[in-house]
This record gives structure tokens, sequence and C-alpha cells, in this order.
């Protein structure tokens, strides 16, 4: 029978080799948080009229320059401060772009809080993935005015709506109620060819395209003479 000392010996060679488990296990669980696998980012320490660190303003197609900047929203999801896209030029065709700098995925899904402020145009609020430059994306967008949801992708410069899965071929989205005025949560989950629209936790459609299969950045866009607020930007993926 072992002595005392011997017991000892294997009791602490035993908790030894539970720590170094755990251990082990803490590793592994917190290696699977890699950068741009998960980024709430969010405006409520920005300064007003400025545009956020991490941020770059484009445009597709010509028209007067987008004005991004942070404005102050009592009733946002993380009050105070929302991001804004805020310049009134009522060219039709043109789209302001703000590019996320910091997550490039292939896989992933992006979601962002938005209230349509104001438009005579639009009132649109949509999130670009898979971005290349200003003329070659993805995008999906809600509209106040039309109340629908349509994804796209814009090739070239040029702007081709993508059809939902099981509806024919020239079917423009999908009609649903998106009030102005209002906080509501846009969501696309893009997994190779397969993209997935969510409107506030709503499932509302497919739809597959493989024009833009690499990586490509994430970002926000609106159309024409939209003043649109935007919170609570996510991005998960790689």
């Amino acid at each position: 029978m072992p002595g005392l000392a011997t017991q000892r010996i294997f009791r602490m060679n035993q908790h030894h080799v539970i720590e170094m488990r755990v251990a082990m296990l803490l590793a592994a669980a917190l290696s699977l948080r890699v950068p741009g696998a998960a980024q709430p980012v969010r405006f409520e320490g920005s300064l007003p009229g400025k545009l956020p660190s991490g941020w770059t303003v484009a445009m597709t197609h010509d028209g007067g320059a987008p004005k991004w900047e942070i404005v102050r929203d009592e009733s946002s999801p993380s009050p105070p401060y929302v991001f804004a896209q805020v310049s009134q030029d009522k060219t039709a065709g043109r789209f302001p772009l703000a590019i996320w700098d910091k997550a490039s995925l292939r896989h992933g899904e992006v979601s962002v809080a938005f209230k349509a402020v104001a438009g005579t145009v639009d009132q649109a609020a949509g999130i670009v993935w898979r971005y290349q430059d200003q003329n070659n994306y993805y995008i999906v967008r809600a509209n106040a005015l039309e109340n629908n949801v349509v994804l796209y992708k814009v090739q070239n410069g040029v702007r081709l709506s993508i059809a939902p899965k099981g509806l024919p071929s020239r079917s423009y989205g999908v009609k649903h109620p998106i009030p102005s005025g209002k906080w509501n949560t846009l969501r696309i989950v893009f997994r190779g060819s397969l993209f997935t629209v969510f409107f506030n936790s709503e499932r509302l459609f497919e739809t597959k395209d493989q024009t833009f299969a690499g990586a490509g950045r994430t970002g926000l866009w609106t159309k024409a003479d939209s003043v649109t607020y935007f919170d609570d930007f996510e991005v998960i993926g790689k």
C-alpha cells in the first residue's frame, strides 16, 4: 500500500494534470475569438460632426458628395450618438457608401440598426459586403418609400437586382413594411454563393449569386437624398 508521501505526490500530480487541461481548454476557447470574428461597432463615444475612426467614405456614380458624420439621437439603440448620411442630393442613381476598413470577409454576417429619417426621392438603408471598390460589391437595402427589401450586385458600376429563390427571375425583392422614423434592424448572412436576408429578426428570403466569390470589406449604403441614421453595426465571420 503506498505511503502517505506517495499518495500526496499522486494527488499533486492529478491536480497539476487537471489545471493543465483547464488551461488548454481556455486557450482553445480564446483562440476562437480571432480578430474580425465579431466586431460590434457603436458610436456613443464618437465626436459629433466627425467621421468615426475605421471608416472610409466612397460613392457609386456621380452627384453631390456624400456626407457621413456622427449625429445625436437619444432614441437610438446605443445613445446618444449614431452614424448618419445627411447629404440630400436628389440625383437618383447616386449611392453614398461608408466602408468599414477593419474586416475583410468571404463568409459571415453583417447586421445594423437603422432609421430612415428623410428623403423625397428615396429613404433607403443598406448593408454592403464583399466590397472590392465603389463599383463592385453586393448590397441589400430596405426602402421606407417603396416598402420593400431588395438584394443587388453592383458590377462595374451597374446595379442589378437578384431575385429571391423560389420566385420568378424578374422578381424585385420582397414587399415588406419599412416604417420611417423608427429604428429597425437589417441583417445579411452570406455563405459561399448563398445569401439570407433578415429584417427585424424575420427571415425574408434567400438568393444565390457567384459574381464576387472572394473576401471583401463590409459597410453601409444609402441612395439619392436619403437621410439615414445607423447604429450597432456588427460583423461576424472570417
